[in-house]
């Protein structure tokens, strides 16, 4: 399974390097392309800001932009979006394909209050749900927001319905960058998928403080180890992922069949 990360700022209402970055992924022959938190929409801090109506109109032009993308190159799109409805904002991810369009509407939203976002978003808060599942040629996705990744139990819904790798876009920012990875790659040889990490790059200033978000786009094989990374630049990743590996790490390391029996 041939996939890719596209590791860019918010681009607001631009679409030049979609089209860029995805004619080149096609050549390379890109089944699944995600994009990282808040590339699309502005970010948070200044989405409180806007009005609901200029969120919207934000929203339904890349929406219209990806649904075009992914019927044009037979690509399977996932981009984190805010879409707004009946005039509130919900945070979720899309997942375009060429015959159909899908939401995953985040269930676990930060809730610091730097950055409350649980308070901003009216997304549902109820029972854990399983994550969205796709299957693209054979190749089993799950897809999480990256706050999710700290989540035990979507994790455990994820490992139940089989997947071969988890999609994780993110925000990340501060000095974290180590955390993030890991625990990534703990969770990835603790489930034996791999994990596919989208970050956004770029700045947002607040008063006299900078946020600073690092990229650290990253492929993680079901063994734990880091076989693809990016820098803070802007740029396309490419990775090969491989069902038979993930059948291999399940097989060696037995995980799965001890928590059956346990």
């Amino acid at each position: 399974m041939i996939a890719a990360v596209l590791q860019l700022p918010s681009i607001g209402m631009s679409s030049t390097k979609l089209y860029h970055y995805i004619r080149i992924a096609n050549k390379k022959g890109v089944k699944v392309l995600v994009l990282g938190e808040y590339l699309l929409n502005s970010f948070f801090k200044e989405l409180q800001s806007m009005s609901t109506a200029m969120i919207k109109e934000q929203s339904e032009h890349q929406i219209k932009i990806l649904k075009e993308l992914s019927l044009t190159y037979s690509m399977t799109i996932i981009a984190p979006l805010v879409v707004v409805k009946k005039k509130q904002p919900y945070k979720c991810i899309a997942k375009f394909s060429p015959t159909s369009t899908s939401y995953y509407y985040q269930q676990i939203l930060i809730n610091y209050p730097h950055w409350n976002e649980a308070k901003f978003f009216s997304n549902e808060t109820t029972f854990l749900k399983a994550p969205m599942v796709f299957a693209v040629d054979g190749f089993k996705f799950a897809v999480i927001s990256g706050f999710e990744m700290h989540v035990d139990r979507l994790w455990h819904f994820a490992s139940q319905k089989g997947v071969d790798a988890l999609i994780i876009p993110s925000v990340s920012t501060f000095e974290s960058a180590q955390r993030w990875k890991n625990l990534a790659q703990m969770r990835a040889f603790t489930h034996n998928c791999y994990v596919l990490r989208a970050n956004r790059i770029g700045e947002f200033k607040e008063d006299d403080y900078t946020w600073k978000f690092y990229g650290d786009s990253f492929l993680i094989d079901p063994n734990g180890e880091v076989v693809n990374e990016l820098g803070n630049s802007e740029e396309l990743m490419i990775v090969d992922m491989s069902h038979a590996e993930v059948v291999e790490a399940k097989r060696t390391w037995g995980f799965r069949d001890i928590n059956a029996k346990y």
